[in-house]
């Protein structure tokens, strides 16, 4: 086997790179089928996401394409052809795994221990999606196919095991965490999410996942803020009727670009009368902040920003990285397995190959060993004849390699054929202790 994998991601190329180096999703089905029609590649499968785009190849090593190329570098200029990008400006952006490495690469992969936010789950269905799509253009055969089934296993194991995705390390799912504590009754409360950037969209979907009942949705674009609401089920306003509605809501989250406060304490103040003293959670998470600080001094407001946060994110990434170490601890065996089904795989066909190849002589030799009879030849002749030729003809391939072979080739050769035959083993002397016997069967009545 040479499995095979280049890249490169958000450790060894800006965005601007990654960015050129993904493929769109309408040019990655073409892409894919031409990437499965590269001469030394027997399987494929292409990962593309937004922070890595990999080649992972099983290559054929009958195949050779030009002997002063290496196998990486036709892969790294197939994939700058293919993106229009520059090889040369390029070179310090790949990265490069064989074998070994290759497998580990796609275990911490899988797992999220190789991904900007350490732990994250999104890689896991990225991979499964580029897996699936390889499969349906027959790129993912026998090989590959165990290698991403054996990753997904391996990924499922380490979150279980060392809980590396259990603490949130995004502002967004932090801050709705921080939520979660605070109100008993999630489904029975109302959020008002200020704001139509990824944050407030990445926030919905988790207030949503935790079954948050009504969502409404404010932005200075109220098609934007509409989008929002008909995707997660709630209604859109604008930001002028935000004081009016402030109080209906038990969550109020704001991530905006706005120079000034959006939500002022006079705004909360009357908001919490109009609730009869109803708590409101207060998300800030812009900056410049969206929510005058001072709101938090008031009795039934619990207002927090970005930097009350931090403290939670860093130290749920720093849970994170120690459970990162224990994964990677996990890791060897796991690797061991694949290699050993591997090998085992390499070696059944090679054993299967022997028999066949030994098979063939034996029919020859039946065949002659026939003739002979059937001319009347003396049939302990031609059993000698049967004994004699499959000796020859089945030591005669393993005999000339070790007399041909010379110096350290020669030394490398002898272990494991005398291992292979048992000369080490007494085989040879089992083989004359049955001889003896035949003999001796032979004398007796």
């Amino acid at each position: 086997m040479s499995l095979l994998t280049v890249g490169l991601n958000h450790n060894t190329a800006p965005l601007s790179i990654r960015e050129a180096a993904a493929f769109p999703a309408d040019q990655f089905d073409r892409a894919l089928d031409e990437f499965l029609r590269l001469p030394r590649v027997r399987e494929g499968v292409i990962l593309s996401t937004c922070n890595r785009t990999e080649l992972y190849a099983i290559l054929d090593p009958k195949n050779s394409i030009d002997g002063s190329i290496t196998d990486e570098a036709i892969l790294c200029n197939w994939l700058c052809d293919q993106r229009g990008l520059d090889r040369a400006a390029l070179a310090d952006c790949f990265y490069v795994h064989h074998g070994r490495e290759a497998v580990r690469h796609s275990l911490r992969v899988a797992a999220g221990l190789d991904s900007m936010i350490l732990g994250e789950p999104q890689i896991l269905g990225q991979m499964k999606n580029a897996y699936r799509s390889a499969r349906a253009a027959r790129g993912a055969g026998t090989l590959l196919s165990r290698l991403f089934e054996h990753s997904f296993t391996v990924a499922k194991q380490i979150r279980n095991q060392t809980g590396i995705g259990a603490n949130p390390v995004s502002v967004a799912y932090a801050g709705v965490s921080l939520a979660r504590q605070i109100f008993t009754d999630v489904p029975s409360t109302c959020a008002m999410l200020i704001g139509a950037g990824d944050t407030i969209e990445l926030t919905a979907r988790y207030l949503s996942q935790i079954g948050v009942s009504r969502m409404i949705f404010a932005n200075r674009s109220i098609e934007r803020a509409q989008k929002l609401a008909t995707t997660y089920c709630g209604y859109a306003i604008a930001l002028e009727d935000v004081a009016a509605h402030l109080a209906e809501a038990d969550m109020l989250i704001t991530s905006t670009a706005a120079p000034d406060y959006l939500v002022y304490r006079a705004d909360l103040k009357k908001a919490i009368r109009a609730r009869r003293r109803r708590p409101v959670f207060a998300l800030d998470l812009a900056v410049p902040r969206d929510i005058e600080p001072s709101a938090g001094d008031l009795e039934d407001v619990y207002l927090y920003s970005v930097d009350d946060l931090q403290g939670v994110i860093e130290g749920n990434m720093r849970t994170r990285r120690e459970a990162a170490v224990r994964a990677d601890e996990l890791l060897d065996g796991r690797i061991d397995e694949y290699l050993e089904w591997v090998d085992s795989r390499q070696a059944t066909a090679t054993i299967r190959s022997l028999r066949e190849s030994a098979d063939v002589v034996r029919d020859h030799v039946m065949v002659r060993a026939r003739q002979k009879l059937a001319r009347g030849d003396d049939p302990e002749a031609v059993l000698d004849f049967v004994a004699r030729t499959l000796t020859n003809k089945l030591m005669h391939a393993p005999s000339a390699t070790l007399r041909k072979a010379a110096g350290a080739r020669q030394q490398r050769l002898l272990g494991p054929a005398r291992e292979l035959f048992g000369l080490d083993g007494g085989g040879s002397h089992c083989a004359r202790q049955d001889l003896k016997d035949a003999k001796q069967d032979k004398k007796d009545p």
